[in-house]
């Protein structure tokens, strides 16, 4: 158990252990009564996960043990190849990328990577990209184009990295190239958000043919807490705010954001991550197929025309 809502359930399962110890130690049969508390904690599961609010699926977005971007191409792509460097200043551990081949297709993939303890955050940056981070996925996404590779992005931050260095060196023009430049694209491109998506450091690898979410994973202009300290000045109100923003997958597949948002299991994509990778791969392969069979101007209307769809509505007397 990870999380403050799961204690009732963690409570539940130490009883179990004990039970059984002490039917062990004491050679009794308590078989009817551990059975009980197995169907409370199933009951009980079946309660928390199937009535998450939006924060605690912020919680779970943001949990370490999450897959990252390295652990789906190891498990989903052949032959991966990863390019560093931005050709300009350095290279940014916070942005992955290279090709590989997916069912024999080749492929460019770019993600967000953000390391599992302490040292490897410190090297990843958390997952927040510099400049250079973005000018190295441009550079790649422009190489796609050239070579008629389709690409697949993997979005997993809090967002852009906001400290001086990242600002002098230019850090709201490389987002904002990135967006133009992947508009034009005239590849397949598909974006998946497999944690947090946060504000313009997620959009700038999600201008994309097809945006596709994991059940858990959150999209947003701002976190939580920024828009609680914005809105009420007190960013202790974060549940308030989270479910004001509708950042979920199925709030953004209901607004028609995202185009299909795929299935974790119970508790999170951490509790069983080859059920995921599995479930992903369906997703991705479909979609890929469809995009596959446009020419290069038809990918680039569509790319152009899922965006103006967006925020379209229509009055009702």
């Amino acid at each position: 158990m990870a999380f403050e809502f799961e204690k009732p359930i963690q409570e539940l399962e130490e009883k179990i252990g004990e039970l059984e110890k002490y039917a062990a130690k004491n050679k009794l049969d308590l078989t009817k009564e551990i059975s009980f508390l197995e169907k409370k904690v199933t009951d009980k599961k079946n309660e928390i996960y199937n009535n998450l609010t939006p924060w605690q699926r912020v919680e779970i977005a943001r949990y370490i043990n999450r897959p990252t971007t390295l652990e789906y191409i190891d498990a989903m792509f052949d032959d991966f190849i990863e390019f560093f460097g931005d050709r300009v200043y350095s290279d940014d551990a916070a942005i992955v990328g290279g090709i590989a081949t997916y069912k024999g297709t080749p492929v460019t993939i770019i993600g967000h990577q953000r390391g599992r303890d302490t040292k490897g955050n410190i090297k990843r940056n958390f997952g927040m990209a510099h400049p250079d981070g973005y000018r190295k996925a441009l550079r790649l996404m422009k190489q796609a184009d050239k070579f008629n590779r389709p690409v697949i992005c993997f979005i997993d931050t809090k967002g852009a990295y906001p400290g001086r260095a990242a600002e002098e060196r230019g850090q709201s023009e490389s987002i904002a190239r990135n967006l133009v430049e992947m508009a034009g694209l005239k590849v397949p491109v598909i974006s998946v958000v497999i944690g947090e998506g946060g504000s313009g450091g997620a959009l700038a690898l999600g201008v994309c043919n097809r945006l596709l979410m994991l059940e858990n994973a959150t999209y947003s202009v701002i976190s939580p807490e920024g828009a609680a300290s914005i809105l009420f000045k007190d960013a202790s109100l974060k549940e308030i705010a989270a479910e004001s923003l509708k950042i979920t997958a199925g709030d953004l597949r209901e607004l028609g954001i995202a185009d299909e948002v795929i299935a974790e299991p119970q508790g999170g994509a951490h509790n069983d991550k080859d059920a995921v990778y599995e479930a992903l791969d369906g997703v991705l392969w479909k979609h890929l197929g469809e995009l596959s069979q446009m020419d290069r101007d038809a990918l680039m209307e569509d790319r152009y025309q899922k965006y103006m769809d967006i925020g379209v509505y229509e009055e009702q007397s």
